[in-house]
């Protein structure tokens, strides 16, 4: 992915499934399409997994990414 949105929400009392959920929503709202691929910190992964799923979203962990933060969007097909 190479441009995509950035969202941030750092609240503790919200699940990771339920932050990313809304950023979801909110892509799919502005930009018409349903993104494919998020971007995370890896200490927002438990156990420094590779890889979530989330329906047909893949998370991955991306230490550029600051904590809080999520780069969501539309992999790239190369």
């Amino acid at each position: 992915m190479h441009t995509g949105m950035l969202w941030f929400d750092n609240d503790p009392r919200t699940t990771l499934n339920v932050k990313i959920q809304k950023a979801m929503d909110y892509y799919s709202k502005k930009f018409g399409r349903t993104p494919d691929i998020c971007l995370v910190h890896p200490s927002m992964l438990d156990n420094g997994k590779r890889q979530v799923e989330l329906g047909n979203l893949t998370i991955r962990p991306y230490r550029p990414v600051m904590p809080g933060h999520f780069w969501i969007g539309v992999e790239d097909q190369n």
